[in-house]
């Protein structure tokens, strides 16, 4: 039964892919534009394989991920300690929310170069701004999420002689989980450009690398590989969200 339903829509994923393939190719015969101005899928496809076949793709892709699940896990944990404790303090939102909000008026890549000179051009800075601007989605889900818990429920745990820690593993967190994993999504999509942000700036290797040294070569074949495999990592990430908040919500 589950594969009836599934197997419809991954129908559907498989001939719209390969909807835009062909549409692309009639593009790329249309315009009769340069390879290096506008590849084929096919020349797309030849260099993925050598990049795949000499291991630049994989080591370049392996040093991003691991900027981006820095970014993410760093993110997600300051910004889900600090939501928690702005939700049950209205006070300390107060002091806190205009600074939050006024940092958000401030561009990531903006501020990239000089968190490269500070930090150093290492992981460190393209960690740091991953975690940034996966930051602030993450803590505005996380004040509303434990917000949203009933005032019921508390004067049922108060009434049960619960524990703070009680009432937080056994109310506030079950109870925000969807709001929780709603910002959780936004985050592991964000944090995916983050990181490329923190390349694009300063960086010897990862696949926002691969991207300026596509360009600087009229290697646009290598470009677009390098955006294929972003995409591809975007999609996994925000995937294995989808399966945590499945996994939990049961």
């Amino acid at each position: 039964m589950p594969t009836s339903k599934h197997f419809p829509r991954s129908l559907l994923a498989i001939l719209s892919l390969m909807f835009a393939i062909f549409a692309w190719q009639i593009i790329v015969r249309l315009s009769g534009l340069p390879r290096f101005i506008l590849p084929a899928p096919y020349d797309v496809w030849m260099r993925l394989l050598k990049a795949l076949a000499d291991g630049s793709l994989l080591h370049h892709t392996s040093v991003t991920l691991i900027e981006i699940l820095l970014g993410l896990f760093a993110g997600v944990g300051f910004a889900t300690t600090l939501g928690y404790l702005l939700a049950k303090s209205p006070a300390l939102e107060k002091i806190l929310s205009p600074y939050l909000v006024a940092s958000q008026a401030i561009p990531v890549i903006a501020i990239a170069p000089l968190l490269v000179i500070w930090l150093g051009n290492g992981i460190l800075s393209k960690v740091v701004i991953c975690a940034l601007i996966v930051f602030f989605p993450v803590l505005v889900n996380t004040i509303v999420g434990v917000r949203a818990t009933p005032p019921a429920l508390y004067d049922l745990m108060r009434s049960l002689r619960a524990t703070r820690w009680q009432i937080l593993s056994k109310l506030e967190l079950p109870a925000s989980l969807p709001i929780l994993f709603g910002g959780l999504r936004i985050g592991a999509t964000l944090s995916v450009i983050g990181a490329i942000v923190g390349e694009l700036v300063d960086a010897q290797e990862g696949l926002g690398f691969l991207l300026q040294l596509g360009d600087f070569q009229y290697d646009t074949s290598m470009v677009f590989v390098a955006i294929f495999t972003l995409i591809t990592l975007a999609l996994s990430l925000y995937g294995a969200v989808v399966l945590l908040e499945r996994k939990f919500s049961k």
